[in-house]
This record gives C-alpha cells, sequence and structure tokens, in this order.
C-alpha cells in the first residue's frame, strides 16, 4: 500500500502541470461537454455511442504504455500556438453559440496541450487515439439533416429497384415505397446515417490496428462507407418485404429494432471480412 501511495505521489509530481491544466481544461469547456452530452442522449440520437469515445481513446493510448515509458519527454513551444488558436476559437464559438465549433476547439486545444507539456514524440505515439476523439463530435444539425435526407433517398430508391427484381411491385414517391399490399416510409432514423457514424469510427479503429502500409489502412476505412450504404439497403428492402408479405404490423415494433441490430452486426462481420482480405 505504501509503495502504490508512493508511486501515485511520484506521477503526480512529474505531471502536476498537465493536471493543473486538464482541470482547467475541463472547467472551461464544461458549457461544450454539457451540449455534447445532451446530443449524446437525445432521442433518437446519431451519436450515442459519443459517451464511449473516450474510454476507447484512453485504452488505446494504455495500450501504448511501454512505448510512452520509454519515449523521451521534451516540452515543445509549437503547442502553445495550437493552445491559443483554440482558445480563439472557442471564444468565437462561445460569442457566436456555435456548439460544433467549439467542440473542434477544445480538440485543437487537447493536441495543443499533449504538444506543450510532452513534445512530439509522445504526440506522435498517441496520434491516432487523440484524432479518434472526432468522433465524439456531433455534426451540426443542419449537415446531419441534410445528410441524413440524401442518404434515405438514396436508400428508397435502390430498395424499390430491388424489391422490382424480387418480383414484388414497388413504386417509390420520395421517401415511400408503395406496394400492392404495404407501404415503407424511409424516414430519418432508417437512412443508414447512424450506422454509418458508428462504423467509420470502428472502421478507424480497424484500420489503426491492421499491420500493413498506409493506403491499405486507407482503403479499410473508406469500405466502411459502401458497407454502411449497403446493409442499410438491405434492411430497408428485408422490412418492405415482411411489411408486403405478413402486414405493415410484422415490420414494427421488434421486428423493425431488431433488423436494425442485425444489420449493423452484418456490417461488422463485412468489415472484418474485409480487413482480414486486405491484411
Amino acid at each position: 500500500m505504501d509503495f502504490n501511495k508512493m508511486h501515485l505521489k511520484k506521477i503526480v509530481s512529474n505531471h502536476a502541470q498537465p493536471l493543473a491544466a486538464a482541470l482547467v481544461f475541463l472547467l472551461a469547456y464544461t458549457p461544450t461537454l454539457m451540449w455534447m452530452w445532451s446530443r449524446w442522449f437525445a432521442d433518437d440520437s446519431y451519436y450515442s455511442h459519443g459517451i464511449l469515445i473516450p474510454f476507447v481513446s484512453g485504452f488505446l493510448i494504455w495500450q501504448k504504455k511501454e512505448e510512452l515509458a520509454v519515449a523521451p519527454v521534451k516540452e515543445s513551444r509549437l503547442g502553445m500556438p495550437l493552445i491559443v488558436a483554440g482558445v480563439l476559437l472557442y471564444l468565437f464559438s462561445a460569442l457566436f453559440r456555435i456548439n460544433f465549433t467549439g467542440g473542434l476547439s477544445m480538440f485543437v486545444v487537447i493536441f495543443g496541450l499533449v504538444l506543450y507539456f510532452y513534445g512530439m514524440a509522445v504526440l506522435k505515439k498517441i496520434l491516432f487515439p487523440i484524432g479518434f476523439l472526432i468522433f465524439m463530435f456531433p455534426l451540426p444539425e443542419v449537415a446531419i439533416v441534410n445528410i441524413s435526407f440524401r442518404m434515405k433517398m438514396f436508400a428508397a430508391e435502390i430498395a424499390e429497384k430491388l424489391l422490382n427484381h424480387m418480383g414484388i411491385l414497388a413504386k417509390r414517391n420520395g421517401s415511400i415505397i408503395m406496394m400492392r399490399h404495404a407501404q415503407v416510409v424511409v424516414d430519418d432514423v432508417c437512412s443508414g446515417l447512424r450506422s454509418l457514424i458508428s462504423l467509420t469510427a470502428l472502421g478507424s479503429i480497424f484500420a489503426f490496428w491492421l499491420n500493413g502500409p498506409r493506403w491499405k489502412r486507407g482503403v479499410l476505412f473508406l469500405t466502411t462507407i459502401p458497407i454502411a450504404i449497403i446493409t442499410n439497403v438491405c434492411r430497408v428492402v428485408f422490412l418492405a418485404t415482411v411489411s408486403e408479405i405478413w402486414g405493415p404490423e410484422s415490420a414494427s415494433g421488434f421486428v423493425h429494432d431488431a433488423s436494425g441490430f442485425l444489420i449493423f452486426a452484418l456490417a461488422f462481420v463485412l468489415l472484418l471480412g474485409v480487413s482480414k482480405v486486405i491484411e
């Protein structure tokens, strides 16, 4: 116990200034953190995974503890311009009440603080774990609405063609797919944007762990986009087929929600398969 206390005191004393800066950072960014929290836990949130991102980032840093233990620690003045730029962006965001840029300023300040207190060698070691934090910052709602609209229209269009090829007569009117005995509305929740955001975060980790050159990692990360879109179209076709054969009530409730989990599981398996093929 005494050894543990001494070890803890040594860590605190060696990192007193960074810890003090981290405390000030958290206090200053409390409004932004509260905004992100509200977006993470909002009804039909696209960023319900956001609360997990800092923990995943921390785990990825912990995995590099042996490399960080031998990495040279040297304060770098290059971090100060990043800190100043981030603070100015935060003040601008607070003045005009732009939450998204306020979140991005947090991102910039974190990079600056690590560079300033620990130097470039340490920053390079944890560049991806820090960069991974970008997935916890919600996009502006106007961007969410715009992207979601385009994705649901695309999903409805492709699903209509597939249903007709399957022998199920279907006609599309906007995001509504009309069949002989039922119709399916591809709304914002079924646009596939939620899966796309979550899958890109997961795909970035897969790419980070991939043993191979950067171009292979880039290819793996980019495959998350078609995988998310294709699997979501499969979900729309599935729900439309169930509605047409067994009635609209059969495609609602449990079946609707369960299909979302199953499709994401399918996307995960496909992403894992692609990573194995590329590797």
